[in-house]
């Protein structure tokens, strides 16, 4: 993709439909759309019958960017296919934090707790530590190893259990409701801010 998509939360379906990558993803994805309305699209209706995949992997990089763009693309399945959530056919893939040299082997780490973990392992053995490039700047080896492999990947499914939790989430922080926004954020801001890249 692109950059970050259009948030779906807040977008009129006509707007929604004329985003050139939310058309493309749905046509990706192949199973038509979950809505009732008389915009004029050449999106089918839902058919899950027709979705084209197995499972659905949202897969960005590991900083605010690219968990901004995950929620937005998250926004998408939401509003427009509730029912892959509901299947649990869509899948986040975790892509790493870290990436360890030590001698010859490198090693990846998806948070902090991996770190210390690989870190302890290697004791007083000489290393570097840098954080990950973005998915962009990897090598095919290296999404192979951390990424598309299902022997080696992390994939943690979307699930929908909390569905009323996460549409309060997604209304609170993407909706239009400015003040509601912003209260959450001062009740909640200082809960998130180890993982603010700042």
């Amino acid at each position: 993709m692109r950059g970050k998509t259009l948030n779906c939360l807040k977008s009129t379906y006509d707007k929604i439909f004329k985003s050139e990558i939310i058309c493309d993803l749905l046509r990706v994805i192949g199973c038509g759309v979950e809505i009732k309305t008389k915009v004029k699209t050449d999106m089918v209706p839902f058919d899950p019958d027709a979705l084209k995949w197995s499972k659905i992997i949202i897969c960005t990089d590991a900083d605010e960017d690219g968990f901004q763009i995950r929620t937005l693309i998250l926004t998408m399945f939401y509003r427009l296919l509730p029912s892959l959530i509901k299947m649990g056919k869509v899948y986040i893939a975790e892509t790493p934090l870290y990436e360890i040299t030590a001698k010859d082997d490198t090693y990846y780490a998806y948070d902090e707790i991996d770190k210390a973990e690989i870190l302890e392992k290697l004791g007083n053995t000489k290393y570097t530590l840098q954080r990950s490039k973005g998915l962009g700047e990897n090598t095919p080896e290296m999404m192979w190893q951390t990424t598309m492999n299902p022997e080696t990947r992390h994939l943690v499914r979307v699930d929908p259990a909390d569905e009323a939790a996460t549409m309060f989430i997604f209304e609170t922080l993407l909706g239009d409701d400015l003040p509601a926004r912003k209260e959450f954020i001062a009740l909640h801001g200082s809960e998130y801010v180890r993982d603010a890249d700042i």
